[in-house]
């Protein structure tokens, strides 16, 4: 592709005439991924500045540089006002604006994002599909699993991702969208179909600084659903949650509102659960339907209802989405249940957010046939806020807690601890920093039919701790503690 035809609609700061008519073969942030006939595009990142590598790229091929301040005058350099807003440009223009060939479904919210996009992806198979997820734990193409480091992809993997799905015929793509990612433009140039809102709840203040930052990131996926009327656009929203009538008054699309209250227009009510399934009944347009999911609580049927808004508003019917959800087995970290040869049912679960422990702590008393033991920690290098309200949801609605390391990373593990437990007033904790330990001693402390809920890891099969990713599992350390009979 011409640079010309790459550089369609973008603004430049200098002429670029001598370099339309340049080959480009390919675009990249990254120096070890230039070759001949690349465009470099130098971001300036919180550890390197890509405008000191533009001699680099160079030498290894690149035709072009992209910048947003002056280099070296003899340097290929075409300056624009900011090379992030730029990247994303350019990678619509070079993959041929592959979100708007897709039917794309960004999901956001502080909890229940990974475990909707996989409703979806097992709803759209369940009807013959070949569906796209973008997420946590991968990305994926169909049955084709794709290794992310992040929830989501910086704006050219992201649209080169794109970019494979249609080739590979893919129509539907469920997508979780961070507020990280919608405030570092991460998303800019992606087409949204639909927009799907879970809930609001205290998270990433660390980054975000105060709760109306965090709602304002997550209302950017509402605005950018745009106001033209050309396609069908549709918001769904959690009309429960106080941030869903809020934003209800962002985006300019259609809304579609689910919950249990608030005259909501899909309603779940009459619910039911027990330990393997839940069941609720469905109100919508004036109608009744009965739905049974393998999937324990009432913080998944959040999820379900939202699961089925953002399936209607891609074209799916109520039948075809009833009859997928009863074979939807859950997600591999979320609300997991593990027998011990003990009989103790061992949960492990992602929550690292107090409403996400209050959540999974909430729904375990519920279908408890014993005592409810916890195994909860914090990451390091994150909202320290949290740790104490953590703390005293563990204590206060489990029958004894073992505190332990979460990922540290570069804090001290016994600092960490030291937040959570300052200011509880009961005795019925334990501290293990060594997360195997706490693990295997809630588990000593298990007696045949008590729950032991393990939080804050979920599907993570890594502990960091300084800057190094330790192999570790949750599961493993169960499965392994029954086996040896311990």
């Amino acid at each position: 592709m011409r640079l010309g035809k790459v550089f369609q609609n973008v603004l430049t700061l200098n002429k670029i005439d001598q370099f339309q008519d340049l080959e480009i073969s390919g675009l990249t942030q990254d120096t070890k991924e230039v070759q001949p006939g690349y465009i470099f595009i130098c971001i300036a990142g919180n550890h390197v500045d890509g405008h000191t590598l533009a001699q680099a790229a160079l030498e290894k091929g690149a035709v072009a540089i992209i910048a947003e301040k002056k280099l070296a005058p003899e340097l290929p350099v075409i300056l624009v006002p900011s090379t992030n807003k730029a990247l994303a440009q350019l990678a619509n223009n070079f993959y041929g604006h592959p979100s708007q060939k897709l039917s794309l479904i960004g999901v956001t919210g502080t909890n229940g994002k990974t475990t909707i996009t996989h409703i979806l992806k097992h709803i759209f198979q369940s009807v013959g599909e070949k569906p796209g997820l973008i997420g946590t734990m991968y990305d994926a193409i169909g049955d084709k699993i794709i290794s992310t480091n992040n929830t989501t992809p910086d704006a050219l993997t992201l649209q080169k991702l794109f970019a494979e799905m249609v080739q590979e015929n893919v129509h539907h793509v469920a997508m979780e969208v961070s507020s990280h990612a919608l405030t570092l433009g991460r998303t800019w140039g992606t087409d949204f179909s639909v927009a799907v809102f879970t809930n609001l709840t205290q998270d990433h203040l660390d980054f975000h600084g105060t709760m109306e930052n965090y709602l304002a990131a997550k209302s950017l996926l509402f605005s950018q659903l745009g106001n033209s009327y050309h396609q069908k656009k549709t918001a769904v929203i959690n009309i429960d949650d106080p941030a869903g009538e809020k934003l209800s008054q962002v985006t300019g699309q259609n809304v579609l509102t689910y919950g249990f209250h608030h005259n909501a227009l899909l309603q779940a009510k009459n619910i039911q659960t027990t330990q393997k399934s839940t069941h609720f009944e469905l109100s919508y347009l004036g109608e009744n339907y009965l739905v049974s999911t393998q999937l324990i609580g009432e913080f998944n049927v959040y999820n379900t209802l939202a699961a089925i808004g953002a399936a209607l508003a891609s074209g799916l019917s109520l039948t075809q989405i009833i009859d997928a959800l009863q074979t939807f087995a859950g997600c591999k970290g979320r609300f997991e249940q593990l027998t011990t040869a003990k009989h103790v049912t061992a949960i492990i679960d992602y929550a690292h957010t107090p409403d996400g422990l209050l959540n999974v702590l909430t729904e375990a008393q519920k279908i408890k046939t014993g005592k409810l033991i916890c195994v909860v920690g914090c990451g390091g290098d994150r909202d320290k806020t949290k740790r104490p309200i953590m703390a005293e949801i563990a204590t206060a609605h489990s029958d004894f807690t073992f505190f332990t390391s979460d990922n540290p990373r570069t804090e001290d593990p016994e600092a960490i601890l030291d937040d959570m437990i300052s200011s509880l007033t009961t005795n019925n904790f334990s501290r293990i920093t060594d997360r195997k330990l706490a693990i295997q001693a809630a588990l000593d402390l298990a007696q045949p039919n008590d729950f032991v809920l393990i939080a804050g890891k979920g599907h993570e099969n890594y502990q960091i701790i300084g800057e190094v990713k330790h192999h570790f599992d949750d599961r493993e350390i169960v499965e392994e503690y029954s086996l040896v009979g311990v």
